[in-house]
């Protein structure tokens, strides 16, 4: 690869986000019968399977040199396919509300096209927020897909399921404020340009 050359699409990393947008499907289908417990099980494998190839497809790309704009589009949109797919299953079966979901990808969608627009002044990175947003996200995904009654004590469970109540709501609240800084930073980008 020449000094100037990009690193072609075709690479590792790349083939790590695919496997994780080949796994939503996979995750939607087992997660389809909820009270399935083996199939419940399977969603959580799944889902955190999907989660670990983010880590993974990162720090392919960063470590080897593999960077690519396919890389980083693939990847944004495996991120929030993931999430997006695991919130609107667990609120049609019930275990999340509605108004978190749809107050979540309304976030996702406004930074989304956001973004987007201000591609044309200056390349908009993802923050600190946004990355802890999706940690937070996949920590109480994981918290409210695992049957935590079928394998731990009353009290154990009780004390896992308020855990991850508490993970929603520093998740909604990390995902306002974030949104916040986004629109924040588009201001003054658009200052500075004008």
């Amino acid at each position: 690869m020449g000094v100037n050359s990009q690193p072609s699409d075709w690479n590792i990393a790349n083939a790590v986000t695919i496997v994780r947008l080949l796994l939503i499907p996979l995750f939607v289908w087992a997660l389809w019968d909820i009270d399935n417990m083996a199939m419940r099980y399977t969603a959580t494998g799944i889902f955190f399977v999907a989660v670990l190839t983010d880590k993974l497809d990162g720090y392919l790309a960063r470590s080897r040199n593999l960077i690519t704009d396919f890389g980083k589009l693939a990847d944004s949109i495996a991120d929030k396919a993931l999430i997006g797919a695991a919130l609107i299953m667990l609120s049609w079966h019930g275990v999340l509300w509605w108004w978190v979901t749809i107050v979540m990808l309304l976030r996702e969608i406004g930074i989304t096209v956001m973004r987007m627009y201000m591609k044309k002044k200056a390349v908009m990175a993802a923050g600190k927020g946004g990355k802890l947003k999706m940690v937070l996200q996949s920590l109480f995904i994981g918290g409210l897909l695992m049957p935590w009654r079928d394998f731990m004590p009353d009290w154990m469970a009780t004390t896992m399921e308020w855990a991850t109540w508490v993970l929603v709501a520093a998740a909604l609240v990390v995902s306002l404020v974030s949104a916040a800084q986004y629109v924040q930073d588009a201001k003054r980008i658009n200052r500075e340009a004008s």
